[in-house]
Protein backbone atom coordinates (compact mmCIF):
# COMPACT_ATOMS: atom_id res chain seq x y z
CA UNK A 1 0.00 0.00 0.00
CA UNK A 2 1.44 3.33 -1.08
CA UNK A 3 -0.14 6.50 0.30
CA UNK A 4 0.43 10.18 -0.42
CA UNK A 5 0.35 12.16 2.83
CA UNK A 6 -0.53 15.78 2.17
CA UNK A 7 0.95 18.62 4.24
CA UNK A 8 2.76 16.61 6.87
CA UNK A 9 4.73 19.82 7.36
CA UNK A 10 3.18 23.23 6.87
CA UNK A 11 5.07 26.01 5.09
CA UNK A 12 6.53 27.40 8.32
CA UNK A 13 7.85 23.99 9.39
CA UNK A 14 9.39 23.42 5.95
CA UNK A 15 11.13 26.78 6.22
CA UNK A 16 12.48 25.96 9.69
CA UNK A 17 13.83 22.63 8.43
CA UNK A 18 15.41 24.23 5.38
CA UNK A 19 17.15 26.87 7.52
CA UNK A 20 18.57 24.21 9.83
CA UNK A 21 19.70 22.07 6.91
CA UNK A 22 21.43 25.06 5.32
CA UNK A 23 23.45 25.45 8.51
CA UNK A 24 24.30 21.74 8.76
CA UNK A 25 27.29 19.67 7.72
CA UNK A 26 26.66 16.86 5.22
CA UNK A 27 28.38 13.45 5.21
CA UNK A 28 28.61 10.49 2.87
CA UNK A 29 25.14 8.90 2.68
CA UNK A 30 26.58 5.39 2.56
CA UNK A 31 27.08 5.45 6.34
CA UNK A 32 23.59 4.02 6.90
CA UNK A 33 23.50 1.70 3.88
CA UNK A 34 23.78 -2.06 3.96
CA UNK A 35 26.44 -3.88 1.95
CA UNK A 36 24.32 -4.21 -1.16
CA UNK A 37 22.74 -0.73 -0.98
CA UNK A 38 26.11 0.96 -0.49
CA UNK A 39 27.10 -0.11 -4.00
CA UNK A 40 24.33 1.97 -5.57
CA UNK A 41 23.95 4.79 -3.03
CA UNK A 42 25.46 8.15 -3.96
CA UNK A 43 24.01 10.97 -1.84
CA UNK A 44 24.72 13.05 1.24
CA UNK A 45 23.23 12.68 4.71
CA UNK A 46 23.35 14.33 8.12
CA UNK A 47 25.53 12.46 10.59
CA UNK A 48 24.36 11.47 14.06
CA UNK A 49 26.70 14.06 15.54
CA UNK A 50 25.19 16.97 13.58
CA UNK A 51 24.10 19.55 16.16
CA UNK A 52 20.88 20.48 14.34
CA UNK A 53 19.69 16.88 13.98
CA UNK A 54 17.64 16.75 17.25
CA UNK A 55 15.69 19.89 16.29
CA UNK A 56 15.07 18.56 12.77
CA UNK A 57 13.88 15.22 14.10
CA UNK A 58 11.58 17.00 16.51
CA UNK A 59 9.91 18.90 13.67
CA UNK A 60 9.17 15.68 11.78
CA UNK A 61 8.04 13.61 14.77
CA UNK A 62 5.70 16.29 16.12
CA UNK A 63 4.13 16.66 12.68
CA UNK A 64 3.62 12.90 12.35
CA UNK A 65 1.83 12.70 15.68
CA UNK A 66 -0.68 15.29 14.46
CA UNK A 67 -1.22 13.74 11.02
CA UNK A 68 -4.30 11.51 11.21
CA UNK A 69 -3.71 9.80 7.86
CA UNK A 70 -0.16 8.82 8.80
CA UNK A 71 -1.37 7.30 12.09
CA UNK A 72 -4.24 5.46 10.40
CA UNK A 73 -2.10 4.11 7.56
CA UNK A 74 1.10 3.21 9.42
CA UNK A 75 -0.43 2.23 12.80
CA UNK A 76 3.01 2.99 14.27
CA UNK A 77 4.53 1.06 17.14
CA UNK A 78 8.00 2.56 16.85
CA UNK A 79 9.49 5.13 14.46
CA UNK A 80 13.15 5.17 13.55
CA UNK A 81 14.49 8.66 14.31
CA UNK A 82 14.13 10.60 11.05
CA UNK A 83 17.19 11.01 8.86
CA UNK A 84 17.88 13.73 6.29
CA UNK A 85 19.50 13.50 2.89
CA UNK A 86 20.48 15.64 -0.06
CA UNK A 87 20.83 14.72 -3.73
CA UNK A 88 22.60 17.04 -6.16
CA UNK A 89 25.83 17.72 -7.99
CA UNK A 90 28.13 14.69 -8.00
CA UNK A 91 26.18 12.91 -5.21
CA UNK A 92 22.86 12.70 -6.96
CA UNK A 93 21.26 9.25 -7.09
CA UNK A 94 20.39 6.00 -5.31
CA UNK A 95 19.98 2.92 -7.48
CA UNK A 96 17.53 0.07 -7.03
CA UNK A 97 17.54 -1.36 -3.51
CA UNK A 98 15.35 -2.81 -0.77
CA UNK A 99 15.52 -1.39 2.75
CA UNK A 100 17.03 -3.58 5.46
CA UNK A 101 14.39 -5.57 7.33
CA UNK A 102 15.92 -4.82 10.74
CA UNK A 103 17.60 -1.57 11.75
CA UNK A 104 19.41 -0.83 14.98
CA UNK A 105 18.35 2.43 16.59
CA UNK A 106 21.10 5.09 16.52
CA UNK A 107 21.58 4.98 20.30
CA UNK A 108 21.98 1.19 20.26
CA UNK A 109 19.09 0.70 22.68
CA UNK A 110 17.09 -1.65 20.45
CA UNK A 111 16.35 -2.70 16.91
CA UNK A 112 13.16 -2.19 14.93
CA UNK A 113 11.55 -4.15 12.14
CA UNK A 114 11.06 -1.94 9.08
CA UNK A 115 7.49 -2.43 7.88
CA UNK A 116 6.82 0.96 6.32
CA UNK A 117 9.19 3.45 4.69
CA UNK A 118 8.44 7.16 4.52
CA UNK A 119 9.96 10.07 2.62
CA UNK A 120 9.03 13.66 3.50
CA UNK A 121 9.91 16.05 0.68
CA UNK A 122 11.57 19.31 1.75
CA UNK A 123 12.39 20.81 -1.67
CA UNK A 124 9.78 22.17 -4.07
CA UNK A 125 9.54 20.19 -7.33
CA UNK A 126 10.57 23.26 -9.35
CA UNK A 127 13.85 23.55 -7.42
CA UNK A 128 15.38 20.47 -9.02
CA UNK A 129 15.21 18.24 -12.08
CA UNK A 130 15.13 14.48 -11.70
CA UNK A 131 15.18 13.09 -8.17
CA UNK A 132 11.94 11.13 -8.53
CA UNK A 133 11.38 8.32 -6.05
CA UNK A 134 10.47 5.27 -8.14
CA UNK A 135 8.73 2.45 -6.27
CA UNK A 136 8.19 -0.93 -7.89
CA UNK A 137 5.17 -3.03 -6.99
CA UNK A 138 3.07 -5.78 -8.56
CA UNK A 139 1.25 -3.18 -10.71
CA UNK A 140 4.42 -1.63 -12.11
CA UNK A 141 6.48 1.45 -11.29
CA UNK A 142 5.10 4.37 -9.29
CA UNK A 143 6.95 7.68 -9.78
CA UNK A 144 6.78 10.07 -6.83
CA UNK A 145 7.82 13.74 -6.74
CA UNK A 146 5.76 15.69 -4.22
CA UNK A 147 5.37 19.28 -3.00
CA UNK A 148 7.55 20.39 -0.11
CA UNK A 149 5.95 19.23 3.14
CA UNK A 150 4.16 16.26 1.58
CA UNK A 151 5.23 12.66 2.17
CA UNK A 152 4.82 9.18 0.76
CA UNK A 153 4.37 5.95 2.73
CA UNK A 154 5.16 2.61 1.12
CA UNK A 155 6.06 -0.96 2.16
CA UNK A 156 9.72 -1.24 3.14
CA UNK A 157 10.04 -4.48 1.19
CA UNK A 158 9.45 -2.66 -2.10
CA UNK A 159 12.23 -2.31 -4.63
CA UNK A 160 12.82 1.43 -5.06
CA UNK A 161 15.33 4.03 -6.26
CA UNK A 162 15.93 7.78 -6.52
CA UNK A 163 16.53 8.99 -10.05
CA UNK A 164 19.61 11.17 -10.70
CA UNK A 165 19.19 14.85 -9.88
CA UNK A 166 20.43 16.81 -12.88
CA UNK A 167 19.72 20.36 -11.64
CA UNK A 168 19.45 21.87 -8.18
CA UNK A 169 19.21 19.84 -4.99
CA UNK A 170 16.61 17.48 -3.57
CA UNK A 171 16.27 17.67 0.23
CA UNK A 172 14.20 15.17 2.15
CA UNK A 173 13.68 13.41 5.44
CA UNK A 174 13.31 9.65 5.47
CA UNK A 175 12.66 7.02 8.11
CA UNK A 176 11.09 3.66 8.81
CA UNK A 177 8.14 2.57 10.89
CA UNK A 178 7.65 -0.63 12.82
CA UNK A 179 3.90 -1.00 12.61
CA UNK A 180 1.67 -2.67 15.15
CA UNK A 181 0.38 -4.57 12.10
CA UNK A 182 3.30 -6.29 10.42
CA UNK A 183 1.45 -7.51 7.31
CA UNK A 184 0.93 -4.92 4.58
CA UNK A 185 -2.38 -6.43 3.43
CA UNK A 186 -3.84 -6.29 6.93
CA UNK A 187 -2.71 -2.68 7.30
CA UNK A 188 -4.41 -1.88 4.00
CA UNK A 189 -7.69 -3.48 5.08
CA UNK A 190 -7.68 -1.64 8.40
CA UNK A 191 -6.86 1.66 6.72
CA UNK A 192 -9.66 1.28 4.17
CA UNK A 193 -12.11 0.36 6.93
CA UNK A 194 -11.02 3.36 8.99
CA UNK A 195 -11.42 5.70 6.02
CA UNK A 196 -14.89 4.30 5.34
CA UNK A 197 -15.98 4.81 8.97
CA UNK A 198 -14.68 8.38 9.01
CA UNK A 199 -16.47 9.03 5.71
CA UNK A 200 -19.76 7.92 7.25
CA UNK A 201 -19.51 10.31 10.20
CA UNK A 202 -21.30 13.22 8.45
CA UNK A 203 -24.26 10.88 7.96
CA UNK A 204 -24.42 10.31 11.72
CA UNK A 205 -25.57 13.83 12.53
CA UNK A 206 -28.54 14.79 14.66
CA UNK A 207 -30.99 13.81 11.92
CA UNK A 208 -29.56 10.33 11.40
CA UNK A 209 -31.73 7.32 12.05
CA UNK A 210 -30.90 4.86 14.83
CA UNK A 211 -30.06 2.33 12.12
CA UNK A 212 -27.29 4.59 10.77
CA UNK A 213 -25.81 5.05 14.23
CA UNK A 214 -25.98 1.30 14.86
CA UNK A 215 -24.29 0.49 11.53
CA UNK A 216 -21.41 2.89 12.22
CA UNK A 217 -21.04 1.51 15.73
CA UNK A 218 -20.84 -2.04 14.38
CA UNK A 219 -18.23 -1.09 11.78
CA UNK A 220 -16.20 0.64 14.47
CA UNK A 221 -16.42 -2.50 16.56
CA UNK A 222 -15.21 -4.61 13.63
CA UNK A 223 -12.22 -2.27 13.17
CA UNK A 224 -11.16 -2.44 16.80
CA UNK A 225 -11.72 -6.17 17.09
CA UNK A 226 -9.55 -6.79 14.02
CA UNK A 227 -6.93 -4.46 15.47
CA UNK A 228 -7.15 -6.33 18.78
CA UNK A 229 -6.69 -9.66 16.97
CA UNK A 230 -3.84 -8.62 14.69
CA UNK A 231 -1.92 -5.91 16.52
CA UNK A 232 1.35 -6.20 18.37
CA UNK A 233 1.02 -4.13 21.52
Amino acid sequence: MMIHLEQVLDAAAVTRCRELLAASRWCDGRMTAGLQSARVKNNEQLGEDERHLPALRGEILRALQRHATFVAAAIPRRIYPPLFNRYGGRTNAFGNHVDNAIRNLPDGSAAIRTDVSCTVFLSRPDEYDGGELVIEDTFGSKVVKLPAGDAVLYPSGSLHRVQPVTRGARLASFFWVESRIGEDERRRLLFELDVAIVGLQPAAGSSATPQVHEAILKLTGVYHNLLRQWAQA
